[in-house]
């Protein structure tokens, strides 16, 4: 497979996740081979070049992986417990990202998002910690059932994860571990274009909104009930 450039020229439409998982660039090894994730961010995370990473410079340096790249880093804390109001922080950028990859655009965050910045030290420790487990899954994905992952098709999938942002927003406790799931499965698949992974993300998505459904339904009946 001949290697590609370095990205699409500034006026071209985003050539979305699914583009971006066939990004061969010099220096990456066998033709075919790709980099995964986890070896770009490792790149990124060990670049003394710099002091301070914002959400700006991963735009930059993920390249035409960077929208279904920023949402698995912006969705995997959610999977996690976390102090309240963190769900609210991150899925914000999450509503963004993937209203653009439904759209098929270029990834683009507002500035007050964008400008966020850490130390890079504190990246790569955050790196460090998270790493193992994205090579588990990287081992695990392979490219398969092509056409889930075609450019429709990703865009279909950033719907999908427009509704699970959506629902991350929403304050209900322990409520955002399972849409965050989703999202980080869904995002995964889009990167290593395995539509097995993505109908996986898909289902998952499913159960998530049913049992966020299901929470809403008995809180909204539960007050029906109280004020009856």
């Amino acid at each position: 497979m001949p290697a590609q450039g370095k990205g699409p020229p500034s006026g071209d439409p985003d050539p979305g996740p699914a583009a971006g998982n066939q990004d061969l660039r010099p220096g990456n090894g066998p033709p075919w081979r790709r980099e995964h994730l986890s070896d770009v961010l490792t790149r990124i995370a060990g670049d003394t070049s710099r002091d301070r990473l914002s959400v700006t410079d991963l735009l930059i340096l993920l390249e035409g992986r960077a929208t279904a790249g920023l949402l698995l880093l912006f969705a995997f804390p959610n999977i996690l417990p976390m102090p309240p109001g963190t769900s609210g922080i991150l899925g914000l950028p999450l509503v963004y990202l993937s209203f653009q990859m439904m759209l098929g655009q270029r990834p683009w965050l507002p500035r007050f998002i964008a400008q966020r910045s850490l130390p890079r030290a504190d990246f790569a420790a955050i790196l460090a910690r998270c790493a193992p487990a994205l090579v588990r899954a990287e081992r695990l994905l392979i490219p398969r059932i092509l056409p889930l992952s075609s450019p429709l098709a990703v865009r279909l999938v950033g719907g999908l994860c427009l509704g699970l942002s959506i629902v991350l927003l929403l304050p209900i406790p322990l409520g955002n571990m399972l849409p965050a799931l989703a999202l980080a499965i869904l995002a995964l698949g889009v990167l290593e274009r395995d539509g097995l992974w993505i109908v996986g993300g898909g289902l998952l998505a499913i159960l998530a909104f049913a049992i966020i459904w299901g929470v809403i339904w008995a809180f909204i009946r539960g007050l029906s009930l109280l004020f009856a």
